[in-house]
């Protein structure tokens, strides 16, 4: 591991909206560093990284797939084995319901690739992927592909990145023609015009712009020289004064403002016509960091408590992060892990620092898709895959034990859709419980429930297709049939008064009785707070060890819910008196009577019904603009904007997801089957209370 030096690893994620060509851009790039010798095409379902049968079914990526591949920059004349770098990269998936993979593996990379289709530009889940990069202040460079295609346009791509995501985007190439007449890409920074030639693109001719491309060059190369001035003194001063920038004072000057964000490198091409990714890949070596670039991992010891710091070095005490499990058909329960510090031997023994839990590392693997390579031991800045850890989930740390760390978690979006599911034989139960517990310690977002009342099981997720696929992952990978409920929406409770409640237990049996008593207050919080027990108890009213039975009971109750049946979330409860028994207090009888004045405190508090409410943006034909409109403002949805994208209108708006179950099949029977639309969760907010009535009577049916 340790034969390429820190400097020349790359941990990278190609990141984009659903069908911008994400999996293609990745296919080329495994082609031409030499890791797959075919390439594979989605749309054929022969994709190396979308492995898995849905993948290749449905052609979208379902699950992060992590390759390491090795390239030495095509710009260098002699290209020789000690110029290579080592590349990390996570293809994530575009569509939102997938939205964890790409937030997973996001806080573990270093820099990002973000694809853009050349004909719709930014699209609402490539605003998604760039916030979310954003919170992780993930530097990162773009790809504008699908320039071959009809109606495509760089500049008008360009221009929507600058308006919706950032204003720090620079362009490093630009088409020579587009649509059918589009033949290769000009190199703004070595002022060239390159062409890529062979079967599959993979030679590189490098040739003098043709005249009428000069002056287009010659602008765009002045604005990247312009934004370059403002960001580093150097540049400004040689660039006023007329003096002429050698190529490489301009990238290594573009190279920092990368790393600080400061700037977003553009590049362009089309993968599906193996034009234009062999310069991307030189751009991840040239503009995004290694793991030596980005800032020290940020901890909490565990011992004291104390915030510490991990450099990126061989021979520091061992920290890593997992960041996602997978079931493989081969060896089990696969954990993939970032190392950030130190180096780790297969078969030595390691600290679960988040769950306080010893785990051994049987093998360490680099992954490639679905394939694996044994390795001895991995170092700083790698990603690889452990086999054999028994308690370890997504987020958790791993540590030296002598040195402990815990490394910031990983957040994640709560459900949005359940749905409920029984088995349909004896057989098939013991199967089902054992399948839903390996694909929620898979997904973090994929939540499993029982439902005491109607003794069903209720799962939930970040969407419709979300719950397809795991439904269709259950009968294929573990052979378990069942019968599937039609899916609902996740609504929550919460309060809008502020109201005190007695909850009382008093039992006298013949022997021991038992006794709990204690007063709450319930005070509403701002949206998306979530949930904080106070505790006011003064003068030992009630002694210590009761109290946490008391909040255990407070949050069971919160679950269940207490106006509706739904959790309740955004609200402070506050323990403020109550009495005990010497001999018939026990936690069993706090526990109850903390639930019991928990429901009554909130019946008295104005509860209220809360549903997620849907950004939605639907692409239509001009013809159907009104119908489209009018079935919207139906739906309760709110339209906030709309624009025009040659001969075709996009519509943004905001609808609550309930009225979006079977949407799809709507939209196409009002449109000739000529629409398209996605969807992502964007807010909780207030149901109107006629229709939370109708929710809670059906509830209670």
């Amino acid at each position: 591991m340790a034969d390429y030096p820190i400097e020349k690893i790359r941990n990278i994620g190609i990141i984009a909206h659903i069908d911008a060509g994400k999996t293609t851009v990745s296919e080329r790039v495994l082609f031409y560093t030499g890791v797959s010798h075919k390439i594979g095409e989605v749309h054929e379902g022969t994709t190396v990284l979308d492995w898995m049968e849905q993948e290749r079914e449905r052609g979208i990526t379902i699950t992060a797939a992590a390759t390491t591949v090795f390239w030495i920059p095509s710009y260098l004349k002699e290209r020789k084995k000690d110029q290579e770098y080592k590349i990390n990269i996570i293809d994530t998936p575009g569509h939102v319901d997938f939205t964890v993979e790409v937030e997973r593996s996001l806080r573990v990379l270093d820099g990002g690739v973000v694809v853009f289709d050349g004909v719709a530009g930014v699209e609402p889940q490539s605003e998604t992927v760039w916030r979310q990069a954003d919170k992780y202040h993930v530097p990162r460079i773009c790809f504008i592909n699908k320039l071959d295609r009809m109606g495509a346009s760089f500049e008008r791509s360009f221009e929507s990145i600058l308006e919706r995501l950032t204003d720090k985007a620079v362009a490093v190439a630009i088409p020579m023609g587009l649509e059918e007449k589009f033949m290769g890409v000009i190199d703004l920074i070595r002022q060239k015009a390159v062409s890529f030639e062979g079967e599959a693109g993979e030679r590189i001719v490098e040739n003098d712009i043709p005249a009428n491309y000069i002056e287009e060059a010659k602008k765009w190369r002045e604005k990247l020289l312009e934004n370059l001035a403002d960001e580093d003194d150097l540049i400004a001063e040689k660039y006023l004064s007329g003096q002429e920038l050698s190529i490489e004072e301009i990238k290594k000057s573009l190279r920092i403002a990368t790393l600080k964000s400061r700037l977003v490198p553009v590049f362009c091409g089309s993968a599906l016509q193996n034009k234009g990714v062999q310069l991307v890949i030189d751009g991840v070596i040239d503009y995004l960091p290694s793991p030596v670039d980005v800032p020290p991992v940020k901890g909490i010891d565990s011992k004291t408590g104390q915030e510490i710091f991990r450099e990126p070095k061989e021979d520091t005490p061992f920290s890593a992060l997992a960041f996602k499990v997978a079931t493989d058909p081969f060896v089990g329960s696969l954990t993939y892990f970032r190392v950030y510090s130190g180096t780790l031997t297969a078969g030595s023994y390691l600290l679960n620092s988040t769950k306080n839990d010893k785990e051994r590392i049987g093998r360490i693997l680099q992954m490639h898709a679905n394939d694996r390579r044994d390795l001895k031991d991995i170092s700083a800045g790698n990603i690889g895959a452990a086999v054999g850890l028994k308690n370890t989930t997504t987020g958790d740390t791993l540590t030296d034990p002598e040195h402990s760390v815990i490394l910031e978690k990983i957040t994640f979006p709560e459900p949005v859709v359940g749905l409920s599911i029984e088995p349909k034989t004896k057989a098939d139960q013991e199967k089902l419980g054992l399948a839903l517990k390996r694909l929620s310690e898979e997904d973090p977002t994929f939540k499993i429930k029982g439902d005491l009342e109607t003794g069903q099981t209720i799962i939930s997720g970040m969407g419709e297709l979300h719950l397809e696929i795991i439904v269709d992952r259950m009968k294929r990978e573990f052979k378990v049939e069942a019968n599937v409920g039609r899916p609902e929406v996740a609504y929550k409770e919460s309060v809008k008064g502020t109201a005190e409640a007695e909850g009382k237990y008093i039992r006298q049996s013949g022997g021991r009785g038992q006794y709990g008593h204690v007063w709450l207050r319930v005070e509403p919080r701002e949206r998306g707070q979530g949930f904080e027990f106070i505790n006011a108890i003064k003068g030992g009213v009630i002694p210590q060890e009761f109290i946490s039975a008391i909040e255990k009971g407070v949050r069971e109750a919160m679950d269940k819910g207490v106006f509706a049946g739904y959790p309740l979330v955004d609200f402070a409860v506050t323990l403020y008196d109550g009495s005990y028994h010497e001999v018939d207090s026990s936690e069993a009888a706090f526990k109850i009577a903390g639930s019991i004045a928990l429901q009554e405190a909130v019946r008295r508090s104005n509860p209220y019904l809360l549903e997620p409410i849907m950004k939605v943006e639907v692409v239509t034909p001009e013809k159907f603009l009104g119908e489209v409109t009018g079935n919207i403002n139906s739906k309760r949805g709110r339209i906030e904007k709309m624009e025009e994208r040659i001969n075709i209108k996009v519509i943004d708006a905001k609808v609550p997801l309930s009225e979006m179950f079977g949407y799809a099949t709507t939209l196409r029977s009002m449109t000739e089957g000529r629409a398209s639309f996605t969807m992502e969760f964007d807010h909780y907010d207030e149901v109107p209370s006629g229709i939370a009535q109708l929710i809670i009577e059906g509830k209670k049916k």
